[in-house]
C-alpha cells in the first residue's frame, strides 16, 4: 500500500505538537478523526509510533526516526508541486511600510534588467507564498509560530530592529521621550477576535503583557492616509503607538512624534529565503538587502531606553550579536 502524504502531514503536527488538541486546531479537523488518521498511519507502517496516555504524548524510538523522514518527504513533495520560477525576483510589502520598498529601490538600482514583481502580504501570508514558491524572498517578523509550524526548507537573517515610536503625544513636557504607561495609549493593530490577528498583533499583544498595560486597538486601515485621516478625526487626540517610518510621516503631517521613555521597543523586520534557492537574482537581492541595512544602521540600538523584544523571539540571539546589547537589556 502507498503511503498517504495526507496521513504523514497529520502525523508531523502532532510529532511537532506533541499534542493532540494543538495539532487538531492547527490542521482544521477535529481531535477524535485526527486520532483515526494517525492510527491507520501506524497500521500503514506496521508499529506504533506515538505513545499516548491521558496526559502525555511522545514519540517512539521508530517514530522519532519516521519524524525525521517524513519532514524531508514532504519537504520533497512540495518542492515537485512547485510552479516554475518566473523571471525577476517577487517580493511582498506590508502596508506601506518603508523597509521593504527602501530594499527594492536598492536593487532597482543596482540591477535594473532584473524585472521586481510586488505584492502586498503581512508575515504570515508572505512565509506562505516563499515557501509554496510564490515568492522569491520574504521581508517580515519571524515568529516562534513559525519556526515550529514550518523547521525545515527556509532560512531568514535579521535585517532591521525599527524602532517603535509615540504619536501624538501633545500634553507631555519632554519634547523626545513620552511614556508607554502612565497615559492612554493606542495602536493601529487588530485584535485577537478580529478573524485578522497577525504577527503585528502577538508582537503588541506580548508588549501589553510584558508592560501591565492595555492598549486600544483601532484595527488597520491599511494606506497611511487612511490612518492619518483617522488620528485627525479623534475626539479627544489620540496617541498611539507606530513603526518609526510611519512616524516620520506623521511628523511630516506636523503631528508629535516621540521615544518612549520607560523602554525601546523594536520590531524585528527579517529577511527569508528558500534553502534550495541558489539563483543568482536571489543571492544578489538578500546581498543588496543587508548592504542597505549596514549603511542605514538598521540594526544599531539606540541608548536612550533599555530595547525590548519578546523573549520568545527568534531572532533575539542574533539581536543580541548584531545589535551589541546585553540579554539583561532585553529583559525589561
Amino acid at each position: 500500500m502507498d503511503l498517504d502524504l495526507r496521513l504523514v502531514r497529520y502525523f508531523v503536527a502532532v510529532a511537532s505538537e506533541l499534542h493532540f488538541g494543538r495539532a487538531a486546531a492547527r490542521l482544521f479537523v477535529s481531535q477524535p478523526a485526527l486520532s483515526k488518521q494517525i492510527k491507520k498511519l501506524e497500521a500503514q507502517v506496521g508499529e506504533p509510533l506515538l505513545v499516548r496516555d491521558s496526559r502525555h504524548v511522545s514519540l517512539t524510538p521508530r517514530g522519532e526516526r519516521f519524524y525525521d523522514e517524513a519532514r524531508q518527504l514532504l519537504a520533497l513533495a512540495d518542492r515537485l508541486q512547485r510552479p516554475a520560477r518566473s523571471e525577476g525576483i517577487r517580493v511582498a510589502h506590508i502596508h506601506e511600510l518603508a523597509t521593504s520598498r527602501d530594499v527594492c529601490d536598492a536593487f532597482a538600482q543596482a540591477f535594473p534588467e532584473v524585472p521586481l514583481l510586488e505584492h502586498a502580504m503581512v508575515s504570515t501570508a508572505q512565509l506562505e507564498a516563499l515557501l509554496a514558491n510564490r515568492l522569491d524572498v520574504a521581508i517580515l517578523r519571524v515568529t516562534p509560530g513559525m519556526v515550529a509550524s514550518h523547521p525545515q526548507g527556509w532560512s531568514h537573517r535579521l535585517l532591521r530592529m525599527e524602532p517603535m515610536v509615540i504619536v501624538g503625544a501633545t500634553d507631555e513636557d519632554d519634547v523626545n521621550l513620552a511614556s508607554l504607561v502612565e497615559q492612554p495609549l493606542a495602536v493601529f493593530g487588530d485584535p485577537v477576535d478580529s478573524g485578522t490577528y497577525n504577527a503585528y498583533g502577538e508582537y503588541l499583544t506580548t508588549l501589553e503583557q510584558e508592560l501591565g498595560i492595555t492598549m486600544t486597538w483601532l484595527g488597520t486601515p491599511g494606506a497611511f492616509s487612511h490612518c492619518l485621516a483617522r488620528v485627525r478625526r479623534a475626539d479627544p487626540p489620540l496617541r498611539h503607538l507606530e513603526f518609526l517610518t510611519y512616524g516620520e510621516r506623521y511628523a511630516a503631517a506636523g503631528l508629535p512624534t516621540r521615544r518612549p521613555r520607560e523602554c525601546q521597543p523594536y520590531y524585528p523586520w527579517s529577511l527569508a529565503w528558500r534553502d534550495d534557492d541558489t539563483t543568482s537574482a536571489t543571492i544578489d537581492f538578500l546581498r543588496v538587502a543587508m548592504e542597505v541595512s549596514i549603511r542605514r544602521g538598521w540594526l544599531d540600538i539606540s541608548s536612550h531606553a533599555p530595547p525590548w523584544l519578546p523573549a520568545d523571539e527568534p531572532v533575539r540571539t542574533e539581536a543580541l550579536r548584531r545589535g551589541a546589547v546585553t540579554a539583561d537589556q532585553l529583559n525589561t
